[in-house]
């Protein structure tokens, strides 16, 4: 298998309101929570599990984007990294910090515990590839125009009438696959870390309460008999959808980022060729796998959740 520094960077800066630098500028806290996820593979349904845990059940919060920054937007054109330093740094020290990073180390930095180091603890959850990839278009489609006129960005740059197309001109293009795959080679190395949890998306649905709760233990939170059905609750599926507004960044900017309905949408596994993964493409993507994260056992897992393999 490749190693970090072999593999492909695993997060990179392709639009405007994208920044992955200010993230290395971070003043970490005891206690602080990265949740660490590549694009489209459960970075929201984490953010709000990390969340619940920490108030015991929360589920009146307004926007989990408030709750949990995520470290590489930028909210308006023109905003300053010191801008957002400085509100993550005056962020209450009675409540642990959570953030959101679509980064992997190096980019975002890895805190090794040991002495003087602050306990930093890291999620990071992975998706099969053929389903964290085709999820990727509808999601972009769902974003407003006023969000693509704020960044005086142009919509149809991103836009394709069928996935085959998105596949060949925006996504292999734009390291995609090599993100996906990336973040499996940069992690890796750091699985067996006592401050480091890695999570597959298919094994967070096939057992939603015992994930949650191995969570709770490796993040040290201790909820109540009384707090553990609130959480439970507030963190399965149906609920995240009917209350879809509180996950679709509806106050993080000055214009509605997505329209309803983006951020929480079906949450399946197995099922990428609905949205029109085919044969060719997904031979085409376990090619690039192969490349960069060439242990097959490494790869099986990344495909179909389970057990972590030793090696």
């Amino acid at each position: 298998m490749s190693t970090p520094a072999e593999a492909p960077p695993p997060a990179a800066g392709p639009a405007p309101w994208i920044d992955v630098e200010t993230q290395r500028r971070v003043e970490w806290r005891d206690g602080d929570v990265v949740i660490s996820v590549p694009a489209k593979s459960g970075t929201t349904w984490m953010m709000n599990i990390v969340h619940q845990l920490r108030t015991g059940g929360d589920p009146s919060f307004r926007d989990v984007y408030e709750e949990v920054p995520w470290l590489e937007l930028v909210e308006r054109p023109g905003q300053t990294p010191d801008e957002r330093l400085a509100r993550w740094r005056s962020l209450p020290t009675t409540r642990r910090r959570g953030f959101k990073t679509h980064a992997a180390p190096p980019v975002v930095p890895y805190v090794a515990p040991g002495s003087g180091s602050p306990d930093v603890r890291y999620v990071v959850v992975l998706r099969n590839p053929e389903e964290a990839i085709v999820s990727l278009k509808p999601f972009i489609e769902q974003h407003t125009q006023a969000f693509f006129d704020l960044w005086q960005f142009p919509r149809d740059v991103l836009m394709r009438p069928s996935f085959a197309a998105f596949y060949d001109e925006i996504a292999e293009p734009m390291g995609f696959a090599d993100m996906l795959f990336g973040f499996v080679a940069a992690w890796w190395p750091l699985r067996h870390a006592p401050n480091v949890r890695i999570v597959h998306f298919a094994d967070l649905k096939r057992d939603h309460e015992r994930s949650i709760r191995a969570i709770a233990d490796f993040l040290g939170f201790a909820p109540t008999p009384a707090q553990w059905p609130v959480i439970l609750e507030c963190c399965s599926f149906a609920w995240m959808k009917q209350h879809e507004q509180k996950f679709e960044l509806a106050h993080a900017l000055d214009v509605p980022v997505l329209e309803r309905g983006a951020m929480v949408r079906k949450g399946t596994i197995g099922a990428a060729h609905e949205d029109g993964m085919t044969e060719a493409i997904a031979a085409r993507l376990r090619s690039r796998g192969e490349a960069i994260a060439s242990d097959p056992r490494v790869l099986a897992w990344y495909y179909e959740g389970g057990p972590l393999p030793s090696a």
